[in-house]
C-alpha cells in the first residue's frame, strides 16, 4: 500500500522548496501519494492541492487575515484526519500556521516533520517547547540549529540550506543588460520590495521615494524594480503612477547578479544576494506596533541573514524610524561610489557561504523523510 503525506506551505519560497524535496522522494520513492497546500511549483509536479496560497500570503492581524487561516486551518484538520489520513504531514516554513497546526496534528495522532523550521534562535525562543511537544522531528537548515535543537531533546536532522545547491551561476550581464534595454556603461540599482502585499505597502512608496532620490543625485544610475512573481501587475502598477521606473518580472537571480547594489526587504532575498557578493543596504518598516512586540521578543539584534549568520554588521540594516529616503539613498551611495565600504561589503559577504554546508538540502530532506515513512511500514 502507497505511502501518503501531506505537505503544508504558506508563501511561494516555501512552495519553492517544498517543490524541490517532492522531486527527490520521487526518485527516492515512485509509490508514495503527495498532497499539499502549496503553490505553482507545487502543482506543476503533478501535486493535488487542497488549497492554494491566495488568501494566506500576507501579514497582520487583521480580522479578515485571522478568518482566512482559522477556516483553512479547520478544514484542512477534517480533510486530513477524515479522509486523506496521511502517514506524515510535513511542514514547510509558515511558522505561525504550522505550529499551530502542529498542534491538532499531534493530538489526531499524525506524525508530523518540519522542515525550515521558525527561526527561534532570532526571536521567541519559547516556541521550541512547542517544537518539542508537537513535532516528531526537525529538518533544519542552518548548522547552529542543529545544536540548538538536540540540547532540548529534539530530533533533529540538519539538511544544509536549500539555495546553496539552487544558486545558478551569475547571469550574462552584457546578455541580460541588451534584453532590458539597460546601459552596460552606467551603474544599476535593483530595487526588491517584497512578495507580499502586506510589504508593498508600507516599503513600496518608501523605496519608491528613495529610487527618486538617488537618480535626481546620480542622473546617469540605472533604477529598476523587481516584481514577485506572487504580486500581479495590477497590484503592483498602482504604485508607478507618478513613477517611472522599468519594472522585470521573474529574473531575480539576473538581477541580483549583474547589479551594482541592491535596496531589499529584509528576507531570504539577502541571503541570495550574499551568494553573489552583490552589495546591498536592507530596510523594513510596518506597524509600528508590530515593531515595538518585536523589540521585546527578539533573542538576537540583528535581521539580515548574512549578518546573523556571520555574527557581524556586514549589510546596513535601515528599519522603521531609520527608513527614510534620504538615509537609504545615502548607503546606497556610499556601495556604488565609496570603495573602500563597498570593497569591506564585498570581503564580508565572502563569508556567508563559508559558513553553510554545501549539502543538497532537499535530498536530505527526502532521505529522512523517506525512512520515517519506512520505519512505519
Amino acid at each position: 500500500m502507497s505511502k501518503r503525506i501531506f505537505i503544508i506551505t504558506g508563501e511561494y519560497s516555501g512552495d519553492m522548496h517544498a517543490a524541490n524535496v517532492v522531486k527527490q522522494l520521487r526518485e527516492l520513492n515512485s509509490d508514495i501519494e503527495i498532497e499539499a497546500v502549496g503553490g505553482q511549483n507545487l502543482k506543476d509536479l503533478g501535486v493535488k492541492l487542497f488549497s492554494d496560497h491566495s488568501k494566506m500570503s500576507a501579514m497582520g492581524l487583521s480580522p479578515k487575515i485571522i478568518w482566512n487561516h482559522y477556516k483553512l486551518g479547520k478544514n484542512l484538520l477534517t480533510y486530513l484526519k477524515e479522509t486523506y489520513k496521511p502517514d506524515l504531514v510535513l511542514l514547510v516554513d509558515y511558522g505561525a500556521f504550522n505550529l499551530k497546526m502542529a498542534k491538532y496534528l499531534h493530538k489526531a495522532g499524525i506524525k508530523t516533520n518540519y522542515y525550515i523550521p521558525p527561526q527561534i534562535w532570532a526571536s521567541r525562543k519559547w516556541r521550541i517547547n512547542t517544537i518539542k511537544k508537537y513535532i516528531d522531528e526537525v529538518l533544519c537548515i542552518f548548522p547552529f540549529e542543529e545544536d540548538l535543537y538536540k540540547s532540548h531533546g529534539i530530533k533533529t536532522k540538519f539538511c544544509g540550506h536549500p539555495l546553496i545547491n539552487k544558486m545558478p551561476a551569475p547571469a550574462d550581464k552584457q546578455a541580460f543588460f541588451e534584453q532590458y534595454g539597460l546601459d552596460l556603461n552606467k551603474k544599476l540599482v535593483a530595487v526588491f520590495p517584497g512578495s507580499r502585499k502586506f510589504e508593498l505597502h508600507y516599503l513600496m512608496d518608501l523605496f519608491i521615494q528613495s529610487s527618486k532620490l538617488l537618480q535626481k543625485l546620480h542622473p546617469d544610475l540605472q533604477i529598476v524594480f523587481s516584481q514577485a512573481p506572487s504580486i500581479s501587475d495590477e497590484t503592483y502598477e498602482k504604485y508607478f503612477k507618478d513613477a517611472n521606473f522599468k519594472v522585470i518580472k521573474n529574473e531575480n537571480y539576473s538581477l541580483l547578479s549583474c547589479s551594482d547594489a541592491l535596496m531589499l526587504a529584509s528576507g531570504t532575498v539577502a541571503l541570495e544576494a550574499s551568494f553573489y557578493k552583490t552589495p546591498m543596504i536592507i530596510s523594513y518598516r510596518g506597524p509600528i506596533l508590530f515593531y515595538l512586540v518585536y523589540l521585546l521578543v527578539r533573542s538576537i539584534k540583528k535581521v539580515s541573514l548574512p549578518n546573523i549568520i556571520t555574527g557581524k554588521d556586514i549589510v546596513p540594516e535601515i528599519l522603521e524610524l531609520k527608513a527614510k529616503p534620504d538615509y537609504i539613498a545615502y548607503n546606497i551611495e556610499k556601495l556604488l561610489y565609496d570603495e573602500k565600504v563597498r570593497s569591506e561589503q564585498i570581503e564580508g559577504l565572502q563569508g556567508v557561504k563559508d559558513k553553510l554546508s554545501d549539502k543538497n538540502s532537499a535530498y536530505e530532506a527526502a532521505v529522512e523523510i523517506n525512512a520515517e515513512l519506512n520505519a512505519n511500514s
